[in-house]
């Protein structure tokens, strides 16, 4: 609690500040973002800079999930090809593939096949705005001194490379480790888990077969999710493009990480991470929200939601979740917006919206049940609220495994799941106190630090409109081929002078023998023709 509102009154002390320095030199940002849960966070940071006195031009297309117009800042828009519905559809088709639980590699081939069809969808809209004849004359003529963007899609990253714009990538992650490899950063398949392999960073030996069976296959499948950018790319900057190049010249990688949540890794000078820049200060409940947190009485309750993305499961596995809910003495607020369970106990409330952080940091937040996404993973860390974790695609297997590899939650296979086994792993994380400490545990190391992870954000992105980009944090790697990199040449020469010299020695050691074998062989006929 103390090292809370220190943080607070740190994170109110690092506002002033910049806002004193935001107001002196204000600048003007583009801003390309990536649709649903991504722009969530980066909505902060959106904010944030424009009540500091920037100008900021967030730039969207007309058809999406989250985005909204809004008076903090401006928006331009571009129609698309694509509707609202096509999109839902993408991302059901995308979500059934991770939940058919197919066998391998047939599961891997539907993954496959369902993201390249989502990526190819979202950077579709790329297209249409350099078709946008108007938008891009406006971006070619604003004169902006910085990109912020989430390079997922590849569009963001494109627009910066065209107009020569230094770039701030604000992301979570991307496929195949690739923030790691456009950043030119080492990456030890020996400690380092790859995405999908639900590995720790404590691997045994066929944990790191795994590992290194992945990474070889994760060449193939990026660069098929990524083929249809890729062309259009190289089209639109009249050179061929790879995902590094295009990657490879931002500025400042502003990571939502934190190394109390993922493992320990090599990174660079201009990757600053900002894990858990979501969490902010508890707002009071509303009073709806209020009644039912006070009528929980002393065995608190407990919070569900999958996500922004999915409100709603098959009536099968609702019932099976409604009735394990039942078995617990807690109340249960669950975000959800489907058919109502016919066996919902009288303990669990259906909400079609939660203030999510605002009851995790309550005092009576006894358990989170979650998706394993990292926005509400970073919630319940901050609030201190042990888990249990109910992955359905993407990252959010890896996410889990981290926690419950730290002991602060239970992972669930959503699939094959009874409501004994929800209804044991909420008993567990109520009542066994090892998951309450760890997860404070965690939640201090989290919270104790000398700057408010929004505050770090602004900060950096600040710094790439000042100095029109970070380019003494660029490290040499990037401009030298894979040769180089691996200093395979130097070895090479090595490895032939040591051959040359062993090919030398070698035949003078053998000169020289001829030479005494000769000449003893010349003495002892000599010797042989006097005797006689």
């Amino acid at each position: 609690m103390v090292t809370a509102l220190l943080l607070r009154y740190q994170h109110a002390a690092w506002t002033l500040l910049l806002m004193i320095a935001g107001f002196s030199e204000g600048g003007k940002l583009v801003v390309l973002p990536m649709d649903g849960s991504h722009w969530l966070s980066m909505r902060q940071v959106v904010e944030n800079l424009s009540q500091r006195g920037h100008e900021v031009v967030v730039v969207i297309p007309q058809v999406s999930w989250q985005f909204g117009i809004t008076e903090n800042y401006t928006v331009k828009t571009y129609p698309v090809t694509y509707t609202k519905e096509d999109l839902d559809v993408n991302l059901q088709t995308y979500i059934d593939a991770h939940l058919a639980g197919q066998p391998f590699p047939f599961n891997v081939l539907s993954i496959y096949n369902s993201s390249v069809a989502i990526f190819n969808l979202l950077f579709s809209h790329c297209k249409s705005l350099f078709n946008h004849k108007e938008l891009m004359q406006y971006l070619k003529q604003s004169d902006f001194d910085a990109l912020l963007t989430d390079p997922v899609a590849l569009c963001g990253a494109l627009i910066a490379n065209y107009f020569s714009l230094p770039s701030v990538f604000f992301m979570r992650g991307l496929p195949c480790n690739l923030h790691y490899k456009a950043n030119r950063c080492p990456d030890p398949l020996s400690y380092v888990p790859r995405i999908f392999t639900m590995n720790s960073d404590y691997m045994t030996f066929s944990q790191r077969l795994k590992n290194v069976l992945i990474d070889s296959a994760e060449f193939f499948y990026c660069n098929g999710f990524y083929a249809q950018s890729l062309s259009f790319a190289s089209e639109v900057l009249q050179r061929d493009v790879t995902l590094l190049d295009l990657l490879s010249s931002t500025s400042i990688w502003l990571m939502r990480y934190d190394f109390v949540f993922e493992y320990p890794r090599p990174v660079m000078p201009n990757m600053v991470f900002i894990g858990g820049i979501n969490c902010g200060e508890r707002k009071a409940l509303h009073e709806e929200f209020e009644s039912i947190v006070n009528a929980s009485g002393e065995h608190g309750f407990v919070v569900f939601s999958l996500g922004s993305m999915v409100s709603e499961i098959p009536m099968k596995k609702a019932k099976q979740i409604a009735e394990a809910f039942g078995t617990i003495p807690q109340t249960v607020l669950w975000r959800y917006t489907g058919e109502t369970p016919p066996n919902l106990a009288n303990n669990t409330k259906l909400i079609k919206w939660l203030p999510q952080n605002d009851l995790l940091a309550h005092p009576k937040a006894r358990a989170f049940i979650t998706h394993g996404g990292s926005h509400g993973i970073y919630e319940g860390i901050c609030n201190g609220v042990p888990m249990v974790l109910m992955p359905l695609f993407g990252d959010q297997m890896d996410n889990a495994k981290r926690i419950e590899s730290r002991g602060a939650g239970v992972t669930l296979n959503v699939l094959e799941m009874t409501s004994k086994d929800l209804s044991d792993a909420l008993n567990a994380v109520i009542n066994d106190k090892s998951y309450k400490e760890n997860i404070m545990r965690l939640s201090a190391l989290h919270l104790d630090r000398p700057i408010h992870p929004l505050d770090l954000a602004v900060y950096w992105v600040e710094f790439v409109m000042r100095h029109k980009g970070a380019q003494h944090l660029r490290p040499a790697a990037h401009d030298l081929n894979w040769i180089q990199y691996h200093s395979l040449d130097v070895i090479a020469f090595l490895m032939a002078v040591v051959l040359v010299a062993t090919f030398i020695s070698l035949k003078c050691c053998l000169f020289c023998c001829r030479k005494c074998f000769c000449k003893k062989g010349r003495v002892s006929k000599s010797s042989k023709s006097k005797a006689e």
